[in-house]
This record gives C-alpha cells, sequence and structure tokens, in this order.
C-alpha cells in the first residue's frame, strides 16, 4: 500500500502555480525525501499532504483514503516543523503531551505513551526542563518526540535539521533514520540540501519549478538521472556538463562516441582520472583537505577534476588525464538523458 498517493493533485493561487498536476506515490514504510531549490514546490506538497493547504486540482490518498476535502486533525499524520514552536512556558513532559490532552486522550494513556516516547528518543532525564534549558539538539528531540507520541504512522518533517550545527546535524541525520526504520514509520521530509537527501533517503523525489523531475532510490538518481538538472543538482561537486560539436567537445578536437541526438556529454568529477591520453592545461586548483579540485580548460569550457589530496597539492601547467567511456552521460537539447 502507498502511504501517500496524488491522483493529478496541484496548488495555484491565481497565475500562480506552486504545484502542477502531479501523480506521485510514496511507498509505506519508506523515508522519503521531498528535494529540490527553494520555490521548487517541495513544501508546498507536503501541506498538501498534511491538509494545510488544499489542492486546486485533482485528489490526495493517505494509506489508500481519499482525504482531498478532510481537515488535518481527521488526516491522522504528525508533523515536524523547521520552527521546533515548544511552549516556552511548559516543561518537555507538557510539550510533548499537548496535543493528546487537546484530543482528550484518557490520562492513563497519555502517561504510558509519554513515558516510551520519552525512552525512546532519551528525553527522560530532561521531562521537567523548560525549552530555554535546552540545547538545540534536545529542543528537536522534544519536537519529534511530540509528534511521535501521537503515534501516527506518516510523519511528514519540513527542514526539521536547517535550525542545527553541521555536527549536530549529521548526529540527528542518522538517529532520524534509526528511528524510522525501528519504529516502521512512513516519512516525508523536506530539505533543499542534497546531502541530507542522499544519505537519508529510500526514495528521492527532486522537483523543479512546480514539476517532478525525478524519483528514484539515491543511488539511481546519482548514477542514472534522468535531467541535466538532476545531473548536476546532486553531487557534492557538480558534474562536468561540456557542449559538444558533433562527436567533439566544443572548441577541441576531442572526438567522443556521441549517440544521436546528444549536444551535452556529463561526467562526474571523481570519474576523470589522472594519467590518462588527454594534455589539458589546469587552471586553478581548490584543496578541500581529503580531495584537490583541478579546474582543467576544455577549449573554452572547463572541467572539475576530483584528485587525491593527499599527492597532489603540487600538480601545475598541463596534465595528464582521462575518463572511461561507461561513465559518460549524455543529453540532447532539451536537457532530457539519452541512454
Amino acid at each position: 500500500m502507498n502511504a501517500v498517493q496524488f491522483d493529478q493533485a496541484g496548488k495555484s493561487w491565481g497565475a500562480t502555480t506552486a504545484l502542477h498536476p502531479t501523480d506521485l506515490q510514496l511507498e509505506q514504510g519508506q523515508f522519503s525525501v521531498l528535494l529540490g531549490p527553494s520555490g521548487c514546490g517541495k513544501t508546498t506538497t507536503l501541506r498538501l499532504i498534511a491538509g494545510l493547504e488544499m489542492p486546486t486540482t485533482g485528489r490526495i490518498h493517505i494509506f489508500g483514503r481519499d482525504v482531498t476535502e478532510i481537515q488535518p486533525a481527521q488526516r491522522g499524520v504528525s508533523m515536524v516543523f523547521q520552527n521546533y514552536a515548544l511552549f516556552p512556558h511548559l516543561s518537555v513532559s507538557e510539550n510533548v503531551v499537548f496535543g493528546l490532552k487537546v484530543r482528550r486522550v484518557p490520562k492513563a494513556e497519555i502517561i504510558e505513551r509519554l513515558r516510551k516516547t520519552l525512552d525512546l528518543l532519551s528525553l527522560s532525564q530532561l521531562a521537567d526542563r523548560k525549552p530555554g534549558e535546552l540545547s538545540g539538539g534536545q529542543q528537536q528531540r522534544v519536537a519529534l518526540a511530540r509528534a511521535l507520541v501521537a503515534d501516527s504512522q506518516l510523519c511528514l518533517m519540513d527542514e526539521p535539521l536547517s535550525n542545527l550545527d553541521a555536527q549536530l546535524r549529521q548526529e540527528m541525520r542518522h538517529e532520524l533514520r534509526a528511528l524510522q526504520r525501528k519504529l516502521g514509520l512512513s516519512v516525508v521530509y523536506v530539505t533543499h540540501d542534497q546531502t541530507e537527501a542522499m544519505s537519508m533517503a529510500d526514495r528521492v523525489i527532486l522537483l523543479k519549478g512546480g514539476r517532478v523531475e525525478q524519483v528514484a532510490t539515491p543511488t539511481e538518481i546519482y548514477q542514472q538521472p534522468r535531467t541535466l538538472f538532476a545531473a548536476q543538482f546532486i553531487g557534492s561537486a557538480r558534474m562536468n556538463v561540456l557542449e559538444l560539436e558533433g562527436s567533439r567537445i566544443a572548441g577541441t578536437h576531442i572526438e567522443l562516441q556521441a549517440p544521436s541526438g546528444a549536444t551535452r556529454v556529463g561526467i562526474r568529477p571523481e570519474d576523470v582520472h589522472l594519467g590518462g591520453d588527454l594534455h589539458l592545461p589546469l587552471l586553478r586548483t581548490d584543496f578541500t583537505g581529503a580531495d584537490l579540485m583541478l579546474h582543467v580548460g576544455v577549449g573554452q569550457q572547463s572541467l572539475v577534476v576530483r584528485a587525491d589530496g593527499k599527492y597532489a597539492r603540487d600538480v601545475q601547467g598541463e596534465i595528464a588525464l582521462g575518463w572511461e567511456a561507461s561513465n559518460l552521460h549524455w543529453f540532447d537539447h532539451d536537457g532530457h538523458r539519452i541512454n
């Protein structure tokens, strides 16, 4: 069963379209990540699932139930926001169970759910503290506990880690992923950070301009990007994309076995190796620690090569490099992949 299904669901405000009519299936028990740049429609998609926005076209189903016209409180979902939205005058325990009290859940059940949730997130020792006495990571756990105590099988998360520092974000990514697997939750997670998406997701839903560019596993979207946008958005260093003139790289005599219709060729920096048959001028280097990024001239274009930072710091002048033909990605004039 799908946790979420969009049947031509879309959202517009007058002449402005945030999400074009979309068919989308997010599987039960998976960690699904909505990824894309600002303004691509990912938060709108999440808000449509939550019921905070009503679609202007199409239908939305959650676990097989049509929820298109159902209010948020009746959809059986929980949500974690970028802003933790904790009540500063309430303790950790009071913040966690606030929603249960509003829904008039029996007191004995509230106490039992609270105990299990605090234990699960290692918050038991902080139960009586106020949010102002907690670190950012602890406040994030409280917000997550408030979502989990509702006992919903679908949890929506809108950039919940963006307020944390880099080290804490990394730790929380691992904790969130482990928690999702342990509880068998269906999670829909919004981020613009492709590192978060690639490290956490079972499925990545990449959006651009209110349209779905590609739905795939992290491995698939990295190795087989469907569009030029997907190819260059995914990857800690952008994929190199070079213009072609026929079967040659534009402005050079470098011949390639280009398929019919190809106007651009892509190759990832880590797939270019030193010591090949091509001799090209080095334009500059960027040392990042473990890696040295070499910027090489290819006619009037440039190519980035990821080299080992340990031995390549003194590389200068002209360098020899090459690549395997199987690592090349071909794109047509409209930016679609050619297999």
